[in-house]
């Protein structure tokens, strides 16, 4: 398992709940540009359209190598695959109890390209500081004991 990208702030803006992973539907040089490491989730969420759930707002540009007339947007919506049956599950807690879909990392597993996404509720302002407080102490503790 080969990650390519990782969400940073998600662990800072939400609070994770349960994690689940789903494939992604790419085109041929998508593929191809995720393989190679150009891909991003910074400001990435994903988003129910009907009964599917899509990817949004992830950034995958074009493959360098790619025949020219193969063009896609680079933030275009992009389908994550599951069971219909953690579909259903997932949208019910998304909407009953105001939680948004947080995803965490872009991986590959042998061939395929999967994304990492969990369950998330939105920190409040003093919540972060807690978070940047901690930490701080963590890493102080750190170089104390280094010294030593």
């Amino acid at each position: 398992m080969t990650v390519i990208a990782t969400n940073k702030r998600a662990h800072f803006d939400y609070a994770l709940g349960e994690r689940f992973e789903a494939g992604l539907v790419l085109t041929g040089s998508e593929v191809k540009a995720v393989k190679t490491g150009h891909a991003s989730l910074k400001g990435s969420f994903v988003t129910v359209k009907g009964e599917e759930l899509m990817l949004t707002n992830a950034l995958i540009p074009r493959y360098k190598h790619a025949h020219k007339d193969t063009k896609h947007e680079d933030t275009r919506p992009r389908k994550l695959l599951l069971r219909k049956r953690q579909i259903r599950s997932l949208i019910g807690k998304f909407r009953t109890e105001g939680l948004t879909l947080v995803p965490i990392r872009l991986y590959t597993k042998k061939q395929l390209v999967k994304v990492e996404f969990a369950i998330g509720k939105g920190k409040k302002t003093h919540d972060k500081r807690q978070t940047i407080a901690k930490r701080d102490a963590d890493r102080s503790i750190q170089r104390a004991m280094r010294q030593h």
